[in-house]
């Protein structure tokens, strides 16, 4: 597979800033990282998104995700590792990116609800949101799984974000 136009944050600032800063407002102080890392990944899976796939597999483990986890998140709802707090954003997740029948149920919202305040779930709102953005870029342009390099949004100071692509 071919890159077709690759994700170059200097060449497309303005495009990739604009995600950029989506990312910037997410991991200010609230949500957790290894729950972002989870929401990011699952998102990634459901939408097929090979680079993001790798991308967020390989930070989560830099940053003490167990394997396990890892490997058995698509299956969140049979597997007793993962806290009610992360099963609910988990949900949250899947049902937002999907929107099922137009909308989001009543019982996710609720579940939702039980675990995070009201401007907690509107940063992991807008996770949802800026990852199912970013699986698009990389999907459309064909950016290439496996090439990412573990733990290097950090040195460009904005984790979370794909501006490696």
């Amino acid at each position: 597979m071919t890159v077709r136009i690759p994700l170059d944050p200097k060449k497309f600032s303005d495009v990739l800033g604009a995600m950029l800063g989506l990312n910037k407002a997410i991991v200010s102080p609230g949500l957790d990282k290894k729950l972002l890392y989870l929401v990011e990944l699952r998102v990634s899976q459901m939408n097929g998104c090979g680079f993001c796939i790798d991308m967020h597999t390989k930070d989560a483990r830099l940053d003490g995700e167990t394997e396990q986890r890892l490997y058995l998140l698509n299956a969140w709802r049979e597997a007793p590792m993962y806290s009610d707090r992360e099963r609910a954003a988990l949900a949250w997740a899947e049902a937002v990116t999907t929107l099922k029948d137009g909308q989001v149920s009543d019982a996710v919202y609720q579940q939702a609800r039980e675990h995070f305040d009201e401007h907690e779930l509107m940063k992991l709102t807008l996770q949802v949101v800026a990852i199912n953005g970013w699986n698009r870029f990389c999907i459309s342009f064909n950016a290439t799984p496996g090439t990412y390099v573990p733990g290097s949004l950090r040195k460009t100071g904005v984790a979370q974000a794909t501006a490696a692509h």
